[in-house]
């Protein structure tokens, strides 16, 4: 799949926003510390993803009911969903100016009743985009961190109605934001999880 980005102004991928907040004190000195043992960017890459899909649990993993969606409050409160963890990971590359877009995919859930939005990110290495699924891995799931073939947490089913968007966003879609800043609960949340994307969206900075 061809990933076609939602601006053309590659800056828009570093710059900073409400939710990936990466001049927070919180993204800076998380950033600082995995900086530090990494020997290049591609390596700090690939140790942000690591600590962001395995020290931050997925709250329907853990059972946690607190809803996060700045970057700085999921990694100060470590937790959050896909969203979430996804915005934690941008603000982490885009502190160390690696390029960093969130994308989606539709997926059906895991009980057959509906579909709903998942994200993820793409990283901007050697004049291409990859994309990476820092969600956290499960039984069934065994994402990493690849820029030779993706490694993802799934692949939508067209058949079952799932979707892999090929927007990359400068900014998170305002659906998922919304639902994100309107639940009290992650309870709330899951009933009200977007179960599309209106793809013409195009605000990329």
């Amino acid at each position: 799949m061809e990933l076609i980005q939602n601006t053309a102004d590659l800056s828009a991928y570093l710059a900073a926003d409400e939710a990936i907040d990466h001049h927070h004190p919180v993204v800076r000195e998380t950033a600082a510390r995995l900086a530090a043992g990494a020997a290049d960017s591609y390596a700090y890459a690939r140790a942000a993803f690591d600590f962001v899909r395995d020290t931050i649990p997925h709250s329907r993993d853990s059972g946690d009911p607190r809803v996060t969606w700045r970057a700085s409050d999921v990694l100060a409160l470590g937790t959050g969903i896909c969203y979430a963890k996804s915005h934690a990971l941008a603000a982490l590359l885009r502190a160390e100016d690696i390029p960093t877009a969130l994308c989606y995919q539709r997926l059906a859930h895991d009980d057959g009743s509906g579909h709903a939005v998942h994200g993820l990110v793409a990283v901007r290495f050697h004049g291409a985009w990859h994309r990476q699924d820092p969600r956290g891995n499960k039984p069934g799931v065994d994402a990493r961190f690849s820029l030779d073939g993706e490694c993802l947490a799934w692949i939508p089913d067209p058949a079952a109605g799932e979707v892999d968007y090929p927007q990359l966003y400068a900014r998170p879609h305002p659906v998922v934001l919304d639902a994100l800043k309107a639940a009290p609960d992650r309870s709330y949340l899951w009933k009200t999880l977007p179960d599309a994307l209106d793809h013409e969206w195009s605000a990329g900075v």
